[in-house]
């Protein structure tokens, strides 16, 4: 028997693809560019945006009819329902088979999941969220998870995965904050770059989203226009996507569903064409966000019908839909025949699908889909993965007096609406949050202990009472007299409050559910505020996806802990900083707001973004970005740069280092944080900014000598005339614990001049860690 050229590994991919395509019809290559959804809910109470009016209802008739033609995706076959892992990897595999035979070519589909915070299925470990990944400052650690995640979807037959997320938050009200790492562009690059290394790693397309802007939505409403300017799209949007474009290697992006002064992403060829392909270099698909092409006629209107809107994302650069067809099926097929659209369009986005294809191995006549012999996606190897990471991104805000560590045989009256609830553990892209409220009486799936549980478990010598005292978000305070009464009884009251994760308004957190201010939702700041004029001291702990205002109770608290949705494990890890068996090491990737009106804030601002005499509204954070506490103390030493600043060319390279000393009793991380301050500059340029960070951990009185390598390269941003620019002047490096702890400064003088750096810049600063002793 002869084997066709597109099925000869011999041959290299282009080739192999090249014989593929000259074989297909137009109905054949289109198939290709679309995915189908089968089994989504097309009533009102969707888990995708407009789900219910842009979800086709695909019986097994029109199925068989479908994949006749061969199909390029098949959307959610684990994240739609509740489905049995083992079942339904048979499942699966039992749908590429018929996709395989029913097609001329064979060629099976690419399954893809949401994997933001685990796999998004039934039984799947949920993971922390990646505001607790950005909270450990510790990328390892997440590439590590990352590799997991790809291993257990590779072990149903899944290909690609749609994370990370990449969006830098610019305003902390909008909803999807939780699915974010952070408030600064190369806290997000770093981490979200080692997602994807670890999710590649395995196997599996990592998916970069969403592309561009869209965190960066007007009045933090989701989906709302984006109105930054070019220098924010350039120096603050785009660098995370740059970065792990770049040290990540993804093979696929997604489209923003928002609109950049009047241009919707999913119909911007300079976005997704000129500046992601041919100035980055990318060469992996570019798919649309879930029905973001159909809505370049329905919400965006700037098309008229489907084929306009199809047209116009595939001239933009956007390969595949999904998450089903709705223009890339028949009213492609239809205006291609007709001569509306050019076919060399659809030729190059199946090119691009058949190539990725063709690297993971499905257009190879060996090719089988029958998943492992058996399927286990909450390994025990997984929960002790999440525990860890749960336990490294808690932040200790504040122990102003030491009450925490608690002693072990204290009394504890364990209070809020948090403190009980397993899905408090859990953001908006979990399965228990995301799908099983749509299928009541379902288990959760995996276990998940409480605050309450899991601090009754540390501290078994401890008489530790509760009482809800109020609902998340109902004011009723019927229950704030128990509260009250529990935590009069008790030595100390441990307060949990916070958000509950939910979609479009059924949560105070995640995708469509933003805020309109910063205070903590329902009655829970009433409650608070009760519990402290008991005069029990109280430890506030949060369960959020976002950040609250809490300068209404400085200096009134016992102690202040931050958790963002730390996952199935997050109960344990709670309970360990409490307890004192977790030396907290967690540093804020939001700054935490002192009120909560007077936003939106981040630390990015330039000096008309500061506090001032211009205004009478001060947004200073009370928790400034990268804060934290321990239970340790650490000591710097030896700090770089003295009173004369350093001659350096804007090609050179300076080290600045910096000796770090744990003068506690105690094992401890410390994350030692190097910011950049431009004094003057042809634009203005945030007052600080970090261009480098290391988490080191070290034994009592141990200490280690953190370097980093700066290169100019780091200070560059966009000048007026839209060119990246490394500038001559002065500069300072600050080394700090967090962006306005400032330790040590090394001052230098940029000489030279201006210089382009090119796409081949330094994004990342280099870092050396060795013992000091």
């Amino acid at each position: 028997m002869t084997t066709a050229p597109w099925r000869d590994p011999a041959l290299t991919a282009t080739a192999r693809v090249d014989d593929l395509l000259s074989r297909m019809t137009l109905e054949e290559k289109t198939a290709q560019l679309y995915g189908v959804w089968v089994g989504a809910a097309t009533d009102g109470d969707g888990v995708a945006p407009h789900q219910h009016d842009m979800t086709a209802d695909h019986s097994e008739e029109a199925w068989d009819e479908l994949i006749t033609h061969g199909l390029g995706q098949l959307t959610r076959s684990f994240g739609t329902a509740p489905v049995d892992p083992a079942l339904g990897a048979q499942a699966l595999a039992r749908a590429q088979r018929r996709i395989t035979e029913a097609g001329r070519f064979g060629i099976p589909a690419i399954a893809h999941e949401e994997c933001l915070a685990g796999f998004t299925a039934w039984r799947a470990t949920a993971y922390p969220v990646p505001l607790a990944w950005g909270s450990t400052w510790d990328p390892e650690l997440v590439e590590e998870m990352a590799r997991r995640i790809g291993d257990d979807l590779r072990s149903v037959g899944v290909h690609q995965g749609l994370a990370p997320v990449l969006d830098v938050v610019r305003d902390p009200r909008w909803g999807r904050v939780e699915e974010t790492i952070g408030e600064d562009p190369y806290l997000v690059g770093t981490v979200g770059a080692a997602y994807v290394r670890g999710l590649e790693s395995a196997g599996v397309v990592a998916t970069l989203k969403h592309f561009a802007g869209y965190a960066s939505s007007a009045g933090a409403r989701n989906l709302a226009p984006v109105r930054a300017g070019v220098r924010e799209f350039a120096d603050v949007t785009l660098p995370p996507f740059e970065m792990a474009l770049r040290d990540g290697r993804p093979r696929s992006v997604m489209a923003a569903y928002t609109e950049t002064d009047g241009v919707p992403a999913s119909a911007d060829p300079e976005l997704l064409t000129r500046l992601l392909r041919e100035e980055w270099g990318f060469t992996g698909t570019v798919v649309a966000d879930y029905f973001g092409i159909g809505f370049l006629q329905t919400l965006h209107r700037v098309a008229g019908t489907p084929a306009e809107a199809a047209h116009a994302a595939l001239e933009a650069g956007i390969d595949v839909e999904l998450p089903t067809l709705k223009c890339y099926g028949p009213p492609l097929l239809d205006a291609v025949r007709s001569g509306r659209i050019p076919e060399e369009l659809v030729d190059r986005a199946a090119r691009r699908v058949l190539l990725q294809k063709c690297e993971l191995g499905l257009l190879d006549e060996d090719w089988a889909p029958e998943p492992a012999a058996s399927v286990e996606l909450d390994s025990t190897g997984n929960r002790i993965l999440a525990r860890r990471l749960a336990e490294e991104s808690v932040v200790l805000l504040d122990n102003p007096d030491g009450l925490l560590p608690l002693a072990p045989d204290t009394r504890i009256a364990v209070v809020g609406p948090r403190a009980a609830d397993a899905l408090a553990m859990l953001g908006c892209y979990s399965f228990p949050s995301h799908v099983l409220p749509h299928h009541p009486g379902v288990p959760v799936g995996i276990e998940i202990p409480t605050v309450l549980d899991a601090l009754r478990t540390e501290l078994p010598d401890a008489k530790v009472t509760f009482a809800q005292g109020c609902d998340v978000t109902d004011p009723d305070t019927a229950g704030f007299e128990e509260a009250i009464a529990r935590t009069a009884e008790a030595d100390v009251c441990v307060a949990v409050l916070g958000d509950r994760a939910g979609l479009f308004g059924r949560g105070t957190s995640g995708e469509g559910c933003d805020a309109t201010d910063l205070s903590l939702p329902g009655a829970q700041g009433e409650l608070l505020e009760a519990l402290v004029a008991t005069g029990v001291p109280v430890v506030l702990v949060l369960l959020t996806g976002r950040p609250y205002a809490l300068g209404r109770w400085h200096g009134r608290l016992g102690a202040v802990v931050q958790a963002f949705f730390p996952g199935e494990e997050g109960g344990p890890a709670v309970a360990g900083v409490l307890s004192g068996r977790v030396n907290p090491s967690g540093r804020l990737p939001v700054s935490v707001p002192r009120v909560p009106g007077g936003q939106p804030w981040t630390y990015l601002q330039p000096p008309l973004g500061l506090a001032g005499e211009v205004s009478n509204l001060d947004p200073t954070p009370l928790y400034a970005f990268g804060h934290g506490r321990s239970y340790t103390t650490f000591t710097w030493q030896d700090g770089t740069g003295g009173a004369e600043p350093v001659e350096l060319g804007t090609d050179g390279m300076y080290e600045v280092s910096v000796t770090v000393r744990n003068t506690g009793d105690r094992e401890g991380a410390e994350v030692v944080q190097l910011y950049l301050h431009d004094p003057v500059a042809s634009v203005t340029r945030p007052d600080m900014r970090l261009i480098g960070y290391q988490r080191v951990t070290a034994a009592p009185g141990e200490a280690t000598r953190v370097t980093f390598r700066f290169h100019p390269d780091l200070s560059s941003f966009t000048d007026r005339s839209g060119r990246r620019v490394v500038e001559p002047g002065a500069l300072e490096l600050r080394l700090a614990a967090s962006s306005t702890d400032v330790r040590h400064t090394a001052r230098l003088n940029i000489t030279g001049p201006v210089r382009e750096p090119g796409p081949n810049r330094r994004l990342r600063c280099e870092t050396e860690v060795r013992s000091a002793d």
